[in-house]
């Protein structure tokens, strides 16, 4: 767009910062408002088969969501699971190009590495649990949905700065991993336009989900972490969308070779029974599961991403990060209200 003056640049330029400061505050505040001080997965309220039928039907006739019926579902995981966890994790180590030629030794103690480090041990027991019907998201969000979300409303685009970066912690990758990810003139990276948007946060999630509610006319929110759970692994409580046995080509993890995200509906394998894509790897994804740890209001984050193991791509697998994070491995789906 051009403008007759430098001032009417300038000024516009502070109202766009504005509006969006305005709307990363109101989002905050629904942050807030949302925690609960009980279970984090709470959520599991009953609707009446009328309007669960009616929920239904409008959720089919939209090809951009796919329906979840409600009912009972296998949700956690039980020491077996967790155990398997550990070592196709240790075979998936070895599996890569840089740890081809490991030992079984090797291999036997990067298993007993990843178990001290008792990464599955926190993940809730394996249970049948009931939930109402869902109504969520086809796709993860797609750098190209974003940008229509940006350039209507001002929005920051995705994008952390050096020292932001180093501040947040979790440090897998150093800062120049990610300048494949940033925007630039307000644009997404060349070539990933299909690809899950990064570097957002839970607020800009949350602001994304009320504007694309506001184009659709309906209610749009972050599925809980056991909403998440259920259209991943469906009723029967597999360890991965396709089954419970491992499969390298399943899913874009450190294995598959690509070492970045990938576009949406790449891996067939990873689409669940309800026929949700990427269920296992490409990004971990924001779920409206939040609480208070210490200070901070952390987010619950399920599936996985483009460089993890194996085992960190089952269903059950949680891990928690604070809500303002931003990063090259998290992303977001959208739940019809």
């Amino acid at each position: 767009m051009i403008f007759r003056s430098r001032f009417s640049k300038k000024m516009l330029r502070i109202a766009s910062i504005a509006v969006a400061s305005i709307a990363i505050v109101a989002v905050m505040k629904q942050v807030r408002s949302s925690i609960v001080g009980s279970s984090p997965d709470a959520a599991l309220s009953t609707t009446s088969a009328d309007n669960t039928s009616v929920e239904g039907d409008r959720c089919i006739a939209d090809s951009r969501f796919v329906w979840v019926p409600d009912g009972e579902f296998m949700s956690g995981s039980d020491e077996a699971e967790r155990s398997v966890g550990y070592q196709i994790s240790a075979a998936g180590w070895a599996a890569t190009s840089d740890q081809i030629s490991a030992t079984p030794e090797e291999i036997a103690q990067v298993e007993q590495q990843l178990r001290q480090r008792r990464w599955f041990d926190a993940e809730p027991s394996r249970e049948r649990r009931s939930l109402s019907g869902l109504c969520i998201q086809r796709n993860l969000v797609t750098q190209a949905d974003y940008l229509e979300f940006v350039t209507v409303t001002g929005h920051r685009t995705p994008d952390i700065s050096a020292e932001d970066y180093q501040t947040q912690g979790f440090l897998v990758h150093p800062y120049d991993a990610v300048a494949p990810y940033r925007w630039h003139n307000r644009t997404p990276p060349e070539g990933k336009a299909q690809h899950p948007v990064v570097l957002v946060s839970y607020p800009d999630a949350l602001a994304y989900a009320e504007w694309r509610g506001e184009q659709d006319g309906v209610s749009y929110r972050l599925p809980t972490a056991l909403e998440w759970e259920k259209a991943a692994r469906g009723e029967d409580g597999r360890y991965f969308p396709w089954g419970n046995d491992w499969q390298d080509d399943a899913t874009n993890w450190i294995g598959s070779g690509l070492r970045g995200t990938s576009a949406i509906a790449t891996f067939p394998l990873s689409r669940s029974s309800y026929g949700v894509e990427d269920m296992a790897g490409n990004v971990f994804e924001f779920t409206s599961t939040v609480f208070l740890r210490g200070e901070r209001t952390v987010s619950v984050m399920k599936g996985c991403s483009w460089d993890d193991l194996p085992g960190f791509c089952r269903a059950a697998y949680r891990h928690t990060r604070p809500i303002d994070s931003r990063h090259i491995l998290f992303s977001f789906r959208l739940v019809r209200s």
